[in-house]
């Protein structure tokens, strides 16, 4: 799990990906026969299909993962030398009291993020959430320092390091460079496909799957594959109607989400094949938030889509948590799919 914890350990809020862009890049170069990156930053990789070419071209298959991370930027440097943020995806407040963070300015720079203690609150403040704005960072320097080192618009990331927890991991960004592990270990275990395969590595999903657009409008696939994480609330207080997925239980081919719609034929390749190799899996339908299949979807004269997701507790906070076991069937069925994507004719 070397790559995977490298992965999740780096920085790259949405728009400033370029760490994780290049390491990425490295990655994909022995595996692909191309690799380039677009004006949005999304890093493509492309491998020339095996199928013979029937009349009309090659189909052409993109699988895509986001490497942003959801993040802040510095919005405003305060007169004692405390930093206000502005948020870069979706964070919930609540969890965001007393977590340490890196602001990346000319050189990393530790802090923590804070607020006013709760010995002074009055009653009513006491009584009200916590909100972006009442928050701020303390870099333990003072302004003059901090404005040497740090300038509006330098992103901010959460600081916490992967570990194991049981049967799982737990690390700040599973969402969702999970995703872009299991792309990559797919790719590594399945080598080739009939089909045109593009591995694409996105940038900006968490802020409009801009990314995602970009690149899909460039490769015009005929079939878009996401690989994202999905709620699992799995945890007490939630009912069966209200988990989504399970830890444990296998990857999830995800039926619908606030995006996109999986086609009903992909949909029942990728189930086929996941009976066939004995890969276990779940179904989710994810009632809000959407994935890069959204943006592929809609790419010039349409795709067919499907979303395939790695169940995660705590998205979106500094302990996201996936099951080893959900992982490794990801690659699984993934990494079936690239090698037997069968006639590929998803035309409703």
């Amino acid at each position: 799990m070397k790559l995977l914890r490298k992965l999740v350990e780096m920085t790259g809020v949405s728009g400033r990906e370029e760490r994780v862009r290049q390491f990425i890049i490295d990655e994909l170069k022995p595996l692909v026969d191309k690799v380039h990156t677009d004006t949005l930053g999304n890093v493509i990789g492309f491998i020339k299909g095996t199928g013979r070419v029937p009349k009309g071209g090659r189909k052409k298959i993109m699988i895509a993962a986001h490497m942003d991370e959801i993040g802040f930027v510095v919005s405003f440097i305060e007169e004692k030398g405390f930093l206000r943020m502005q948020p870069a995806g979706g964070f919930d407040p609540r969890t965001l009291m007393a977590q340490r963070v890196t602001v990346h300015g000319r050189k990393d720079l530790p802090g923590i993020i804070g607020s006013k203690p709760v010995h002074i609150l009055t009653e009513e403040e006491k009584k009200k959430p916590l909100l972006i704005k009442d928050y701020f960072i303390d870099l333990g320097l003072p302004k003059k320092e901090i404005e040497k080192l740090v300038k509006v618009g330098d992103p901010i990331t959460m600081y916490r390091k992967m570990e194991s927890l049981g049967n799982c991991y737990t690390a700040k960004t599973f969402d969702d460079r999970v995703g872009v592990y299991c792309m990559i270990e797919a790719l590594r275990k399945a080598r080739k496909s009939p089909a045109d395969l593009y591995i694409v590595a996105t940038t900006q999903e968490e802020v409009g799957l801009r990314g995602a657009f970009a690149s899909s409008s460039g490769i015009k696939p005929d079939i878009g594959i996401a690989l994202d994480v999905t709620l699992a609330n799995d945890v007490p207080g939630a009912d069966g109607a209200s988990e989504i997925s399970k830890l444990g239980e296998g990857t999830s081919l995800s039926i619908m989400n606030g995006a996109s719609i999986a086609n009903p034929k992909l949909f029942e390749r990728f189930e086929e094949l996941a009976k066939k190799k004995k890969i276990k899996f779940q179904k989710d339908v994810l009632p809000r938030g959407g994935t890069d299949a959204g943006a592929i979807q809609r790419s010039e004269g349409g795709s067919a889509v499907i979303t395939i997701s790695i169940p995660c507790r705590y998205v979106h906070s500094t302990v996201e948590t996936v099951h080893k076991d959900d992982v490794q069937a990801t690659i699984d069925l993934v990494a079936t799919y690239i090698k037997d994507p069968g006639d590929m004719d998803y035309v409703l």
